[in-house]
């Protein structure tokens, strides 16, 4: 910045100019020069306390050079331009940044993050101008937080040099205090005060400052000592001896409150006064300290746990309503507000509060304000702004330009224009006095609906391809208004007209709403032609219009009327059944070849693994033939048979070990061939293995025996390897592995414990790492006798408390997602999801302390990179399990197959209903469902087959006209 201000100075040497204005432009130029070296003193002053007294070194020629040392250096910027063109080039990039910036804020006003980088190079650069008016427009939009308003006030305080700057600051501190209730503010607040005592009512100043610091932080339990003790230390600077009860009334009044470190404060006003404390200020200061002992444990809570500590505050919020302290209560909400501004439920929480209990203007509004530039795009927020803004009796046109920045607001769904909008017209309805014909709160609300409806169909339409109110719930509200308060059911019929052509008159509630404001409000013959229009147009549920219309005409039709009520009612149900007979004729066929694809596909995949273990055995038959050939004579102890079945330590029968060696008998002699060592030293393993006695399984023993899975087929002594891993749960009486007939191992063994209670201890071993691949340690049941048996350890349920992550590096490793999980709350168990060799799929299972933690999680992990991957975090909410029925169960349930159990390829219809009459409705046996699959139901057992009570077209009549 010296540069610039140097080449601008030479470039007025070379032309000087004559006369005042010269003069005036030169001063403004010094004077610029002059704010800018303050403004660059300010942020050398916070790198300083950044970067350390290295810097200050570094930098000190700069910091303290004059006008003539600005010019030497310019002139040697001039001289040796390659001295200075790192500076040149990191400045140019700066202003470049800073275009760039300025364009997307143009676009995007409501980008934070861009506010918050142009800021900050605007103010590296020095152009103070630029950083004020960024600042303000960034304070008009968002809240500022605290670090952000320290920063200005630290920067316009250090150039502020006069009465008039001193009031700007003041006006600022007065905003940074409104945003979010700070101590640290107000304590800044208040010693920058005290500079100004000086001034005419400075002392006035200073204590206002102070005892509204007090007001609003004073209860602040762990910083709210240090507005205490700056107030005391002022006071008794300035107090004569005379005046020395201020500060006797602050000490009284400090030791009523619960705060950290009384007992220090209450020593030191032992200390300071001269006269003995009084019995009451004792009596305050031990109830005080008893109150104390009641908010550590929250208040620890808080220190202990990382921002924002949303659960802890929530619990610390429900403990300060049932004291029911309002001034407490209000602090906590804006302690826990500073942290979590961003968390509409806590200010819809806070704002309802303060609505229904404190009902104090200033302060109900200032949290309504607040709680939309936090979170402007909740709608509830917005409608609870509006409606606390009528209950106090605000104008009219503060109201409409708080509605106007609601629309701007950016809203995340179609339906909540919608709402913003019906709660804009409620209140613009409650301002229309009906009494009289015409009035000019009545045409601008007739001109808001008709504003509302075109809003809703150009730009909320366009953006989301839809209007959000499908069932015109506004021009429903619309037209009431105008048929029960203005009398005017022309109007009133026009726009369900225009109900009915956008989509509606295929719907029977729409007919009857219609046609019961016509009963009120109009007459019998536009009801009767309502309802003959309902039978002719209703598609879901024509059977109650038509009853509807033939009760009317039971009741106040002539003769001829009845007539045409049956007649256009039996020819209007009739097409209905024979509609509804084709559709489910045509449904049942789709049903009807979607399972013969079924059918098909099971043959062609029946048929595929039979030809492939067809050709299998005729690989074995061919390799056993290669085998026989290459043994010598007298071999067959050591023949392998092929495996049959999978039985554990089986051996093949008798008859199959004797055709075996006669075949090798009956053929010719083979050629004598040396097999290698290492083939040798195989075969014999395998014939040891094989050797073994087959054990049959003892099933009285199942509770005192664990089956264990997924072992490593390549584990050399399993039993050696597994017994002392069990031996840590109990007495282990015998680990007994699986081999096939070939001697290899499958993989799983039971191992048996001398004690049940080892048993189950053994079961927390599942899941554990045997030479990198998970063992499987499960009760060892018979499926034969249970089924349905399953065991899964975790839960298939939602679980509010626990994250499902997905898409997760498969490089990444609990300890690390457990550091980047514990900043949101407090972990209690993390699962990395593997398969069955025990490699990471990507996904993982984080259990949290409670659900708000959880669900704060959510918010700020999901869409997190993590090593240039995309994750993507919600609650924990397994999808049930489908299992599939089979086509015999189906008919067997019922002989022929029923249409309304079965859809199409295209599966249920969006409107969930049956198009088949209930005439050819059958029940279908209900299939039970237990937790991991169909339970079998017992023997003898016979379904229940219950059907729902039958009602009348009256009946359904009577339903819909209730009201």
């Amino acid at each position: 910045m010296a540069t610039a201000a140097a080449a601008s100075a030479s470039e007025a040497e070379a032309e000087p100019k004559a006369g005042p204005e010269a003069e005036g432009e030169e001063d403004e130029a010094k004077a610029a020069r002059a704010r800018r070296k303050v403004l660059s003193r300010a942020v050398a002053a916070a790198t300083y306390k950044t970067m350390g007294p290295e810097w200050d070194q570094q930098e000190e020629g700069v910091s303290e050079s004059d006008g003539d040392e600005e010019y030497a250096m310019a002139s040697s910027a001039e001289s040796s331009p390659g001295e200075y063109e790192w500076g040149y080039d990191e400045e140019e990039k700066n202003q470049l940044e800073i275009e760039r910036l300025e364009e997307q804020l143009s676009i995007n006003v409501y980008d934070y993050n861009c506010h918050v980088d142009l800021i900050r190079l605007l103010r590296l650069e020095g152009e103070l101008t630029k950083v004020r008016m960024a600042r303000q427009k960034m304070s008009e939009i968002f809240p500022l937080t605290e670090e952000l308003w320290l920063e200005w006030l630290h920067d316009e305080t250090s150039m502020a040099m006069d009465g008039l700057d001193r009031e700007h600051v003041y006006d600022l501190f007065e905003r940074a205090v409104k945003d979010y209730i700070c101590p640290n503010i107000w304590l800044e607040y208040g010693q920058y005060s005290v500079g100004g005592i000086g001034q005419k009512g400075g002392l006035e100043k200073v204590r206002s400052v102070f005892e509204r610091a007090l007001s609003s932080v004073g209860l602040h339990m762990t910083k709210g000592l240090a507005i205490w003790e700056a107030y005391r230390e002022f006071e008794s600077a300035i107090a004569e001896a005379a005046r020395l009860e201020k500060v006797h009334s602050l000490f009284r009044r400090q030791l009523a409150i619960p705060l950290y470190d009384m007992e220090a404060t209450f020593a030191e006003y032992e200390e300071w006064s001269e006269d003995p404390i009084p019995e009451s200020v004792i009596q305050s200061y031990n109830k005080a300290l008893q109150q104390l002992e009641k908010y550590k444990p929250y208040e620890e809570a808080l220190l202990q746990a990382e921002a924002p500590r949303l659960a802890e505050y929530q619990a610390y919020i429900d403990f300060e309503m049932k004291m029911g302290d309002p001034a407490r209560i209000q602090l906590i909400f804006e302690r826990a507000l500073v942290e979590n501004c961003l968390v509409p439920d806590l200010w819809i929480r806070y704002s309802q509060y303060l609505d229904r209990q404190l009902k104090v203007k200033d302060l109900v509004l200032s949290a309504h304000s607040r709680a939309v530039r936090n979170c402007p795009w909740t709608v509830a927020l917005w409608s609870r702004y509006l409606l606390a803004l009528e209950r106090h009796g605000v104008e009219h046109r503060v109201i409409s330009v708080t509605f106007e920045k609601a629309l701007s607001a950016g809203f995340i769904q179609a339906t909540d224009y919608v709402e913003i909008w019906q709660a804009y017209l409620d209140y613009l309805r409650r301002r229309v006095d009906f009494k009289q014909d015409s009035s000019k709160e009545l045409e601008e609300l007739r001109s808001a609906f008709a504003r509302a409806l075109e809003y809703l169909k150009q730009e909320v339409e366009e953006r989301f391809n839809e209007s959000g109110d499908p069932s015109c719930l506004i021009m429903q509200n619309w037209a009431r208004i105008e048929a029960r308060l203005c009398n005017n059911m022309q109007k009133a019929r026009e726009l369900w007209d225009s109900i009915m052509t956008r989509g509606n008159a295929k719907f029977a509630n729409m007919w009857l709403e219609y046609y019961n404001l016509e009963r009120a409000h109009g007459d019998t013959q536009h009801c009767r032609k309502a309802l003959h229009r309902a039978v002719q147009c209703t598609s879901d549920y024509p059977e109650h219009v038509c009853e509807v219309l033939l009760t009317m005409e039971r009741t106040e039709g002539t003769l001829e009327d009845w007539d045409i009520a049956v007649q256009k009612t039996e020819t209007r149900l009739a097409r209905v059944n024979e509609q509804r007979i084709k559709a489910a004729e045509k449904e049942a066929a789709l049903a009807q070849q979607e399972e013969e694809k079924v059918e098909q596909r099971k043959r062609a995949r029946a048929e595929k693994k039979a030809l492939k273990k067809k050709k299998k055995i005729r690989g074995a038959d061919k390799h056993r033939a290669d085998e026989d050939d290459e043994k010598e004579w007298g071999d067959d102890e050591e023949e392998q048979p092929s495996k049959r079945r999978r039985v554990e330590n089986s051996v093949p029968p008798a008859g199959e070990a004797e055709l075996g060696s006669e075949a090798n008998l009956s053929g010719s002699s083979a050629p004598t061939a040396t097999e290698p060592p290492s083939e040798l030293k195989e075969v014999r393993v395998g014939a040891r293995r094989r050797d073994v006695p087959k054990v049959p399984h003892d099933s009285s023993k199942d509770g005192v025996t664990v089956f264990v899975s997924n072992l490593p087929y390549g584990l050399g002594e399993p039993a050696a390897t597994l017994r002392p891993l069990f031996e840590a749960c109990g007495d282990v009486v015998e680990v007994r592995p699986i081999f096939s007939n070939r001697g290899d191992f499958r993989g799983y063994c039971y191992v048996e414990f001398r004690e049940e209670a080892a048993a189950l201890q053994a079961l927390q071993l599942d899941r554990q790492s045997v030479e990198g691949r998970p063992m499987f340690v499960s009760p060892c049941v018979d499926k034969s006798k249970n089924p349905d048996f399953k065991v899964f350890r975790y839960s298939t349920a939602l679980e509010k408390h626990k994250l499902f992550v997905s898409g997760l590096p498969f490089s990444c490793t609990k300890e690390e997602l457990e550091e980047i999980c514990k900043a949101h709350g407090t972990v209690k168990d993390i699962r990395l999801v593997t398969n069955r060799a025990g490699k990471p799929k990507g996904l993982a299972y984080v259990e949290y302390e409670n659900e708000s933690q959880a669900s704060q999680a959510v918010l700020k992990m999901d869409g997190m990179t993590i090593r240039e991957n995309v994750i993507k975090v919600a609650i924990s909410n397994p999808p049930q399990r489908k299992v599939p029925e089979k086509p015999e169960a189906r008919r067997a349930s019922g002989s022929a197959l029923l249409p309304r159990q079965v859809y199409g390829a295209r599966g249920k219809g969006r409107t969930q209903l049956s198009l088949l009459p209930r005439a050819l409705q059958r029940p279908s046996a209900a299939t039970a469902q237990a937790e991991n699959g169909p339970a079998v139901p017992p023997a003898g057992a016979t379904p229940a087959t219950t059907e729902a009570p039958k009602m009348s077209n009256a009946d359904f009549a009577k339903l819909l006209l209730r009201k």
